[in-house]
């Protein structure tokens, strides 16, 4: 029977901590080793400190795999390279701006992914796009752009976040700023519109000799910007924080003649370099052919060094399968653990395992993603799948209470957050679960932002959930029963219609594709 309801389990506390609610020797071991002698720290400090970012085609995705696999090697987990394609290689080095008029100051700044460099350090002029009539006084503005610094983003009239803002400032005052950003957004966009849009605007600025262009995405928090890639490949783009931009735009429009200092070292061009995801394995003795996988994201943007998009995810299952190896060596299901590649370039590296395995496919029991942040788990959503309630749920109750207090569980569910790489399994129908945390401040401060770095790590909940992740893929394992794979039906989509069932998109295997 399909059905539509979405019903929402709260699982209560119900002794104080390190309380079980059975005598299952293997949760007590499980919980033993990831609690008491969890390596999560040490783990975490080597991948987001000393390898640091990793970009899709850098040698810190390479430095990465290839430290995942020689650790895992090193506890005798059997662990892989597969190499599913190619990707556009890229390498960062030092990268400073100053401002030398109509003053000295130095600006926060970060080069774009796959951004060319400079061959030296390159000072010109700041200009901002104009407001035009047209696109062919667009087109006559355009020869004036040569040897200097282009700004392409709306300013922002202010930095602060938005809840100190409304904390704080009376309503009008909060009302006022807020239409003030929406027209100056607008107004932006629609000086863009003149050029084509704003991908046509840089490839056009480029063309039309520009020394570099200079972005801003603001992330609505204090010193906080998304980092994202480049849009042209023969002059440098670079982002400002929202308070040095704000600084370099008001000076340009108060003609009060800004000059900026660029220096950016980077490598580009090239062939492609080869990009893997790393799979690791611990074999079944009872149903060999039949998969639980842990799965996270092991590539970052490069703005910063990745540490809750995905580091987190990535120690997470890392962990997992070290105390897995450590108190559950033997599986009765094989438990499989994917680090994937170029997630954030569209989910490629779990969409091409997908294509590559099919035998792996027809033989889940479940998958379970992690891809957002640190904090403890607070929601594992069904996906649509009709049976998936009585199987996490009986699962999540033989663990201990302080593992669940704050979970909730939305049995079928509604594929909400569809954008990581447990959808890849999910478009085949294979039962595939995120172990969610919460989104709010990750949304605001950390994902895809200049400031994803390793102090941002809660090493208790971390600590928690590579040991939750561990009993989950034990109790998957030994699950008397397979997950039923029958679908619900969606909740309405737009025009009051339940919404299809998502397909599946290929993997782009090449940057160039």
């Amino acid at each position: 029977m399909l059905r539509i309801a979405i019903s929402l389990l709260t699982i209560p506390t119900l002794l104080a901590a390190q309380t079980f609610r059975t005598n299952d020797s293997v949760i007590r071991r499980i919980y033993d080793e990831g609690i008491n002698r969890g390596q999560t720290e040490r783990l975490a400090q080597v991948l987001i400190d000393s390898i640091g970012p990793r970009l899709a085609g850098t040698a810190g995705f390479q430095s990465a795999v290839d430290w995942l696999t020689a650790t895992y090697t090193g506890w005798g987990v059997t662990a892989r390279r597969e190499q599913y394609g190619t990707w556009r290689p890229w390498r960062q080095g030092n990268v400073s701006m100053q401002l030398i008029a109509p003053r000295h100051q130095n600006l926060e700044v970060e080069l774009l992914a796959w951004s060319p460099g400079t061959a030296r350090p390159v000072e010109a002029e700041v200009v901002a796009l104009p407001a035009v009539a047209d696109t062919a006084a667009a087109r006559a503005w355009l020869p004036s752009v040569r040897g200097k610094f282009v700004l392409v983003s709306a300013p922002e009239q202010m930095c602060r976040a938005p809840q100190e803002l409304e904390r704080n400032a009376r309503p009008a005052t909060v009302e006022r700023i807020r239409q003030q950003r929406i027209e100056t957004q607008r107004e932006f966009a629609t000086r863009a519109t003149r050029f084509g849009g704003f991908a046509a605007l840089h490839r056009s600025l480029q063309e039309a000799g520009a020394a570099g262009l200079i972005s801003l995405s603001w992330s609505n928090g204090w010193g906080v910007n998304k980092i994202f890639a480049a849009n042209v490949d023969r002059i440098p783009t670079v982002d400002l924080s929202c308070e040095d931009y704000g600084l370099v735009s008001r000076l340009a429009a108060n003609n009060q003649g800004p000059r900026l200092r660029l220096t950016a070292e980077a490598q580009t061009g090239g062939p492609e370099v080869p990009m893997f995801n790393v799979v690791a394995e611990l074999r079944g003795t009872e149903l060999p052919n039949e998969y639980v996988l842990l799965s996270a994201h092991l590539d970052s943007w490069a703005g910063a060094t990745g540490a809750t998009d995905n580091g987190t995810g990535t120690i997470t299952m890392l962990e997992a399968m070290r105390i897995l190896k450590t108190t559950y060596p033997n599986p009765r299901r094989t438990i499989l653990v994917g680090h994937w590649g170029a997630e954030e370039m569209g989910l490629i590296g779990s969409r091409a395992f997908t294509e590559d395995h099919p035998d792996i496919l027809q033989g889940m029991q479940a998958v379970f993603n992690q891809d957002n942040g640190t904090w403890r788990f607070e929601i594992i959503e069904g996906q649509g799948y009709l049976d998936a309630g009585s199987h996490i749920g009986r699962w999540i109750a033989r663990m201990p209470s302080e593992f669940t207090d704050s979970l909730r569980l939305y049995f079928p569910g509604n594929q909400d957050n569809q954008g990581s790489d447990h959808s890849s399994f999910v478009c085949h129908g294979v039962p595939a679960f995120r172990f969610q945390s919460p989104y709010a401040e990750y949304r605001q401060y950390t994902w895809h932002t200049n400031r994803d770095t390793y102090d941002k790590i809660v090493f208790d909940d971390l600590r928690q959930n590579a040991t939750f992740a561990a009993m989950v893929a034990y109790l998957a394992s030994e699950d008397p029963s397979r997950i039923d794979r029958e679908q619900a039906l969606l909740p309405a989509g737009q025009g009051g219609q339940p919404r299809r069932w998502p397909t599946c998109a290929l993997a782009r295997r090449r940057f160039q594709q």
